[in-house]
């Protein structure tokens, strides 16, 4: 059911049970990107861009001293998040318009990209640009893609060619990708947002790094 609905109404769907399934960012994951960005910080307030049931809290809480807000466009994975994360500040918004204008110091994001195509990038790195303030960073881990001929390559292969097929002959559409997101178009996509860009390793991920995508102080 979910793979024939909508990205927001599968979300809304899959919702109740997200946490016990293979999505949900692993721990290591979540630990590994505290930990990198822990000698950047400490920072104000903090924002969990896609952030489902809100396991990018555990990062911002760890790392911020003062509000922490995610922010999603399924209303059950945020009816998750805030039962699992009392305190935090939540929004309902479409992160290709985000709702926010220079209120935040850090931002995250954690397995979302791939629900963007290419030509969708450019406005969600925008809108965390203009959620920054000044000096203000934009984190996310991303991974090294699967060699050739592993299984992992041609299962991420397989996966998205299904999704493509899916897509041309069904409505609406289930954005989700595993191979549009690679290291050069999301820098790329960054740069032209105006952000500055830089990698940080995951010590405890060999085959994962940290892109750190720096607002100007000007």
């Amino acid at each position: 059911m979910q793979a024939l609905s909508s990205v927001e109404r599968g979300y809304d769907l899959l919702a109740p049970k997200f946490d016990h399934t293979p999505f949900r960012t692993p721990e290591s994951i979540l630990v590994g990107t505290a930990e990198a960005l822990a000698g950047f910080g400490p920072f104000g307030s903090g924002l969990d861009v896609c952030c489902g049931t809100g396991a990018g809290m555990q990062v911002l809480r760890a790392l911020c001293t003062e509000r922490i807000t995610g922010v999603d466009f399924s209303a059950g994975m945020l009816e998750q998040a805030r039962a699992a994360h009392p305190g935090a500040s939540w929004a309902r918004a479409d992160v290709r318009a985000l709702p926010f204008a220079a209120e935040f110091d850090l931002a995250v994001t954690f397995g979302a990209l791939g629900h963007f195509l290419p030509e969708e990038r450019p406005a969600v790195f925008e809108g965390v640009y203009r959620a920054l303030r000044p000096g203000g960073l934009f984190a996310f881990p991303i991974g090294e893609p699967p060699a050739f001929p592993s299984v992992g390559y041609w299962a991420t292969l397989g996966f998205d060619a299904a999704m493509w097929v899916r897509n041309a002959v069904w409505r609406p559409p289930f954005v989700m990708y595993y191979r549009i997101t690679t290291s050069r178009a999301l820098h790329d996509d960054l740069t032209t947002a105006g952000f500055t860009v830089e990698v940080a390793n995951l010590s405890a991920l060999p085959r994962a790094r940290l892109l750190l995508a720096r607002k100007p102080l000007a």
